[in-house]
């Protein structure tokens, strides 16, 4: 009988356990496995070269959170089964099995409006058919559906270990150390009032770090001005290609990816949708992008250098949005190096809003020694929530080198 309790060493965390044999199945299946040619980060690896780490990675690591997270609150006298703790780690590892390839750059594109969440939801619904019911309860907590709240804030909240695991492992392997949050200090601090998540008062300090830690990852690497048009080009690279296509001219791609360039209706998932999105990953997209770059269509062909020759458009950062006169004078600029005219394919301005903690989204609850539990901004304690309670807005104008 095969040893399904196994351990994996984790650059990260160190060594992590797989307690219960069902998380074990799940990994080794196929849905799971997929996440392996799923990148965590999109594009980041062509600014910061060391970010090549991949959803399979975060997903674990994910889950080791969740059972050291778990262990403190026994540890405090929380009840929680055998049953519950399974499910939590069940959910947490399964939480982004839905996503497509290169992430959150290509969501919304590949299958109209469906998020990744919807999917996930989707394919752990299927996972529950092949396991006999066995994760039933972890869908539950996923959804939000459990009555003990504080499972899912676990999941999905202001402070759950999904993103303590993403900020720590980017931070890793980007080199950006300002994203290095303690996460052991931030787990040790977590306790549970009615229910719900708290933590322990005198981790004040750890939870403003936290926040502070992914306020800079945000702006230092996710929001990076040229991570930010990476990002949108591939967008822009996805819709043309789907433009052209429906324009009955015939587009070299992978099967799979070529499948969903074709059809545009998805109200519904069919068998084949499933089947077929299930065996795609990034390697046909980045197939699809180099085949792309020879395209007799001039605009394909331009945006799909960006990506493999890493040639880049000039960006231009801002905390005002451009005006339509400045983008249009690069439009036509444009126009007439390339003696084209449609230039605002390749010229435009994208932007991105941050708010790093949101007072009336999940808000995180401290609890003092009387048990008496408050919001975090009610804290005397707290010295830099004034920073964080307000969005910031940047502007970022993009248009090709040749025309400076």
């Amino acid at each position: 009988m095969q040893n399904k309790l196994k351990i994996i060493n984790d650059p990260v965390h160190g060594f992590i356990k797989i307690p219960h044999e069902i998380l074990f199945d799940v990994i080794e299946h196929p849905y799971f496995q997929r996440l392996r040619r799923i990148s965590q980060t999109g594009l980041l690896s062509l600014i910061f070269p060391g970010a090549k780490h991949t959803r399979f990675h975060h997903a674990l690591g994910a889950m080791n959170l969740m059972f050291k997270a778990l262990e403190t609150l026994k540890l405090k006298g929380i009840k929680i089964s055998k049953e519950e703790e399974e499910a939590a780690m069940l959910a947490i590892l399964m939480h982004d099995i839905g996503h497509g390839p290169f992430s959150h750059a290509l969501e919304n594109r590949l299958m109209d409006d469906w998020h990744h969440e919807k999917i996930s939801i989707l394919l752990m619904t299927r996972l529950n058919e092949e396991f006999d019911g066995k994760l039933d309860l972890a869908t539950e907590m996923f959804q939000g559906k459990y009555h003990r709240v504080f499972f899912n804030q676990l999941i999905s909240s202001q402070l759950d270990v999904d993103r303590m695991d993403y900020l720590k492992r980017d931070s890793f392997y980007t080199g950006v150390s300002e994203g290095d949050v303690n996460v052991e200090r931030i787990i040790s601090m977590m306790n549970v009032s009615n229910e719900k998540l708290v933590i322990d008062a005198k981790g004040i300090y750890s939870i403003e770090n936290y926040l502070t830690a992914r306020m800079f990852m945000y702006w230092q690497v996710y929001y990076h001005k040229t991570a930010a048009l990476a990002e949108h080009v591939l967008v822009q690279i996805l819709n043309r290609a789907k433009y052209l296509v429906s324009q009955n001219l015939e587009l070299d791609a992978p099967s799979n990816l070529k499948y969903f360039l074709i059809k545009n209706k998805f109200d519904e998932a069919t068998e084949e949708d499933i089947r077929r999105f299930t065996m795609l990953d990034d390697m046909d997209v980045f197939q699809a992008i180099k085949e792309w770059t020879e395209n007799p269509d001039f605009i394909l062909a331009k945006l799909c250098k960006v990506v493999i020759y890493r040639d880049f458009p000039k960006s231009i950062i801002s905390s005002k949005p451009f005006s339509e006169e400045f983008i249009q004078e690069k439009i036509d600029k444009t126009n007439h190096h390339f003696n084209i005219d449609n230039a605002e394919e390749l010229v435009g301005q994208i932007s991105r809003t941050l708010l790093p903690y949101d007072t009336e989204k999940q808000p995180i609850y401290l609890m003092d020694k009387t048990g008496e539990t408050f919001k975090l901004e009610e804290s005397e304690n707290q010295i830099l929530f004034g920073c964080m309670e307000n969005a910031t807005k940047k502007y970022i104008a993009y248009f090709p080198r040749e025309i400076l």
